[in-house]
């Protein structure tokens, strides 16, 4: 197998990378606190939409960049590094395999990664699971929708409750193939983004205690400092392997893909928390208040280290995997 990223892989990173940084910049990330329902800023979506970036797994014959999910995980870091708040696990890792080129660029909300509905009042389709038949997934529009707000600890997320009525005009699929696809995708994805969160997490924290002083020196030369950080870096570079590994598992379909997906879940959730840990202590009760950026990946990644399954529960899934 081969994981090293090829030149048109890591320059769509770099392209997102830019366009993020101009476009999802924190008082992007605060204003999507603040909208009302339906009242999302669309302006970077529109031109992650122009770039081609949610028709990433879409084929060229049908409008997308045909590429896979080797690509789309460098792309989903970045997502997280800026903590881009509109839904781009649910739209382009999820949804766009599944809707092709029939909704070319659309916001898709959806509840496989949880009970609730991310970004649900913001969404152009909604690509929802039938519990009652387990395997079905459904495509509906807003307007068949009712949407209930849902308090969330990550405000940007604009978490909602669905209720809707299945129709056999409304199915996609009932594939348990496809669930299960989607599911790990979703799962990929999300671990993806968690990678991209801990980072930016992480360099926040180190130009903190680079430029703050005590006792006439920079804080980030204090030893216990330096372990956290270490600590925090070490558990980082180990969940982003497991996450390339999981992203190359999903798009060469390898038999151990469930294995491995679940494998960089856990990883990059437990990950997450750690280095959001380790970056709240380094910066004191400053990083937790509503004016300081890192309250907003902080929060994001506690809502996502829970969302398409907890660590525990990937974990579960590892030992299944290996007749444990």
């Amino acid at each position: 197998m081969h994981f090293a990223f090829d030149d048109e892989q890591l320059g769509l990173r770099d392209a997102v990378r830019d366009l993020l940084a101009k476009h999802a910049t924190p008082d992007v990330v605060r204003a999507a606190w603040e909208a009302p329902p339906g009242a999302l800023d669309r302006d970077v979506w529109d031109r992650l939409v122009a770039m081609g970036v949610t028709a990433t797994l879409v084929p060229e014959a049908s409008g997308g960049l045909g590429l896979d999910e080797r690509s789309l995980v460098l792309v989903l870091e970045e997502a997280g590094r800026a903590g881009l708040p509109h839904p781009l696990v649910e739209s382009a890792a999820v949804a766009a395999p599944l809707l092709g080129a029939d909704r070319p660029g659309a916001l898709v909300a959806s509840d496989l990664g949880g009970p609730h509905v991310a970004c649900a009042a913001d969404a152009d389709v909604l690509l929802l699971r039938d519990r009652s038949s387990g395997d079905a997934l459904h495509v509906v529009a807003p307007a068949d929708v009712s949407l209930t707000p849902a308090a969330a600890v990550d405000g940007a997320r604009r978490l909602a409750d669905a209720r809707w009525t299945p129709t056999p005009a409304t199915l996609l699929t009932d594939d348990p193939a496809d669930l299960a696809l989607a599911l790990d995708r979703g799962a990929a994805g999300t671990a993806a983004v968690l990678v991209g969160l801990s980072q930016a997490m992480l360099d926040m924290t180190v130009t903190h205690v680079t430029q703050r002083r005590q006792f006439g020196v920079p804080v980030g030369s204090f030893q216990a400092v330096k372990h956290h950080l270490a600590d925090a870096l070490k558990d980082l570079s180990f969940a982003r392997v497991a996450v390339h590994r999981a992203a190359w598992s999903v798009a060469v379909d390898a038999p151990e893909r469930g294995r491995d997906v679940s494998m960089a879940k856990a990883m990059a959730s437990d990950a997450a928390t750690s280095v959001g840990g380790a970056s709240l202590q380094c910066h004191g009760a400053i990083g937790y208040t509503v004016e300081h950026d890192l309250h907003l990946l902080l929060k994001r990644t506690w809502a996502l280290a829970r969302a398409w399954g907890s660590a525990s529960a990937h974990r579960r899934r590892v030992a299944t995997a290996l007749g444990a």
